[in-house]
């Protein structure tokens, strides 16, 4: 069994229950707010949209979500728990007591504090070992970044058990190895806040102008290589040396202020919400939520093709969910139709029908055991012919299922029939391909390995009592 307690259900915390609720977790989530409901629901709506568009395969079954009326009945029969109340300290205390006054000794409570350090936050718990710091960033669906960190007063076990749960769910448990204010990333983030405010307060930048020169520029970099592995790529074949003696003596130039904090004004609070609606009012929370879902879809996307950085996590993640077989027909896609496979008209374009079928076919490939190691070897399948039907509309955040019928499988030639079908079992489309079996070192075609081919015949003969499918042998005019 797998049950998360959530402690707190506003942003962070409808963000922890869908990435717990959509990993097949069930979740309990306790928040005296009478809107929570409504909130979490919200959350999940654009999660549910957002998360399955990073895989290419079906993810776990969701699991069941409540909403408790106490923290007691919230934390029973929980393997984990969730904090994300307000940072107050003596508040999260509180909170602390009341759940290990049921809950299970093995279990970990993890706080999302931005600030708090754990020390902090265990004092007077009865057992301070059970509480880590478990700091996420927003969206937490979406983004993999965890910092744990936990303290000078730990157990081992808890600590080995939070990365476990937290690698189970898709995420980037890192290790923070001593405890200080503001963890790792956060401090950063101050640095960069604090010289921001200076920009505006000084009116050399606009909010919309400062955040144009992070997104249009370096956010893009570190997005992918982070601070360290950039500068490297800035000093050239001379390396990392050759960039900290060029650049070095820069941190000596009065550049920054970071250590002078403007005072926080009335007047620089309503010229920066002044700009900041400027900027973006035009836009509800919503909206922008799924714009910034859609962007990190594809950029976190592009990163997984070449299983980098935060990419590479997701492709490790994926490769939990077991493809589906089924005896008739293997299903050899299951996966959620992304944001960036629709078009203009709000349907899935023609060219990801193709992508749909030739990850079948690749999907097939691996069944009959011509896979990544059998093609390492030597030997593969080139297409050599595609014929589609586009017969009903597919639409982002749908499911995308192809059943694959083998229509010939002797010899060189594998001839494929794919039944492209949304969710409810409609048939959307349909794509019949042809490839032969080709020897990678002389490029031409050649008969395939016994094993694959006993394989693909066994196939073939099992689909050969079947009805050849409508549309079979078409081609157009």
């Amino acid at each position: 069994m797998k049950k998360a307690a959530i402690i707190g259900g506003g942003v962070i915390g409808g963000g922890w229950a869908a990435r717990f609720l959509l990993n097949g977790w069930d979740v309990a989530v306790f928040d005296p707010d009478p809107e929570a409901e409504r909130k979490i629901g919200e959350v999940l709506a654009n999660a549910r949209r957002a998360l399955p568009a990073l895989y290419d395969r079906a993810m776990p079954a969701e699991g069941t979500l409540s909403f408790a009326a106490t923290i007691a009945e919230a934390v029973a029969g929980a393997n984990w728990v969730q904090e994300s109340v307000p940072e107050r300290l003596e508040m999260k205390q509180k909170v602390y007591a009341e759940i290990q006054e049921t809950l299970d000794p093995e279990a970990v409570i993890g706080s999302s504090t931005s600030g708090f350090k754990p020390s902090e936050l265990q004092e007077g718990a009865k057992d301070p070992t059970q509480i880590l710091v478990t700091h996420p960033f927003n969206p937490v669906y979406l983004l993999p970044l965890i910092e744990v960190v936990p303290g000078e007063t730990f157990d081992p076990r808890a600590v080995d058990w939070a990365k476990k749960v937290l690698t189970d769910v898709g995420m980037y448990p890192l290790h923070v190895r001593k405890e200080i204010d503001a963890h790792i990333a956060d401090r950063f983030l101050e640095a960069v806040w604090r010289e921001a405010l200076w920009l505006v307060k000084d009116g050399i930048a606009t909010t919309e102008e400062i955040d144009e020169a992070i997104r249009m520029g370096f956010g893009l970099r570190w997005a992918q290589m982070g601070l360290f592995e950039t500068y490297r790529v800035a000093g050239g074949e001379a390396g990392m040396k050759h960039f900290m003696a060029q650049f070095g003596p820069a941190l000596e130039w009065p550049w920054t202020k970071l250590m002078d904090v403007p005072e926080f004004t009335d007047d620089l609070v309503d010229l920066i919400a002044e700009q900041s609606d400027a900027q973006s009012g035009r836009m509800s929370i919503r909206e922008l939520e799924r714009l910034r879902d859609d962007n990190l879809v594809g950029i976190l996307r592009a990163l997984k093709k070449n299983k980098a950085a935060a990419g590479g996590i997701i492709a490790t993640h994926e490769e939990r969910f077991p493809l589906t077989l089924e005896a008739d027909l293997p299903v050899t896609v299951d996966r959620a139709i992304p944001q960036t496979w629709t078009d203009y008209n709000g349907h899935m374009n023609e060219a990801h029908y193709l992508e749909a079928g030739a990850q079948a076919t690749d999907a097939f490939m691996v069944l009959i055991g011509a896979d990544a190691e059998y093609i390492a070897g030597g030997n593969s399948y080139f297409t050599v012919e595609n014929h589609l039907r586009y017969l009903d509309e597919m639409k982002a955040g749908e499911q995308l299922r192809v059943r694959t019928q083998v229509m010939r499988g002797e010899g060189k030639k594998l001839h494929l029939f794919h039944f492209i079908e949304n969710g409810g079992g409609t048939l959307c489309a349909t794509m019949e391909t042809m490839l032969l079996h080709v020897s990678l070192e002389t490029r031409r075609s050649c008969a395939p390995l016994p094993e694959v081919e006993a394989k693909l015949v066994a196939y073939a003969g099992a689909h050969s009592t079947l009805a050849k499918p409508d549309g079979a042998g078409r081609s157009i005019g």
